[in-house]
């Protein structure tokens, strides 16, 4: 339970700001697969096992980090064409004004990068210790 609620966490701030900087750079409507590709990419590099751990593990490898942040891409696509396409992108009024709903970047880039960050989270939790083995990364349980 505590993975769950930390994929959720760490995803939806990811996305989030990542959502954020878009808005602020003026990314609109003709930019929106590819924002929410990048969140989800950015989510799939960073939640769960991060790439980092890869580095330091000489048992692993970064590859999982990196299907991880392709696949993310992807699902960040998918869910902007669910919102977008699929369901018509329906209007959502927020503090006062009205827009589409994915063109509130920061709110959906948060939706899409809690939803595959909590996935991500459970699927791939970051490499146990084993005190046994002096402490190192590497071995999972």
């Amino acid at each position: 339970m505590l993975r769950l609620l930390l994929g959720i966490v760490k995803g939806g701030v990811i996305g989030g700001a990542l959502g954020y900087a878009a808005m602020q750079l003026g990314l609109g409507a003709g930019f929106g697969w590819l924002v929410y590709g990048v969140v989800g990419a950015a989510v799939g590099f960073l939640v769960g096992r991060p790439f980092w751990s890869h580095l330091f593990d000489k048992k692993s490898t970064v590859w999982t980090a990196i299907l991880k942040a392709m696949f993310g891409f992807g699902v960040g696509v998918g869910l902007w064409a669910l919102g977008a396409k699929a369901a018509g992108d329906p209007q959502l009024a927020f503090a006062g004004e009205t827009h589409a709903l994915t063109q509130w970047q920061p709110i959906f880039g948060a939706a899409v990068g809690l939803l595959y960050g909590a996935w991500v989270e459970i699927d791939d939790p970051p490499a146990k210790r084993d005190k046994a083995a002096g402490d190192k990364p590497g071995k999972r349980t």
